[in-house]
């Protein structure tokens, strides 16, 4: 028989500094021409995104993240 460990409960006042970590606060405009919004449009339709927002921000935070990744400074 396996032996059960008994794990101790989240602290909740760690979980909502968790929370409030994470709440978006600071908001962006973007404009967009017409056909980069029929290919956004095509692109939601195609793939059923159903949140734009959710699509920008993943599409921006991963070419941030690659581009300082790929930038980080060298020895040589």
């Amino acid at each position: 028989m396996a032996h059960r460990t008994k794990h101790s409960p989240v602290d909740p006042e760690y979980l909502q500094k968790q929370k409030e970590a994470l709440r978006r606060r600071n908001r962006q405009v973007i404009y967009f021409n017409d056909s980069e919004m029929a290919a956004i449009e095509l692109y939601c339709d195609k793939f059923h995104v159903a949140t734009k927002s959710v699509l920008f921000r993943q599409a921006i935070m991963e070419k941030i993240l690659s581009e300082l990744d790929d930038s980080h400074p060298t020895l040589f």
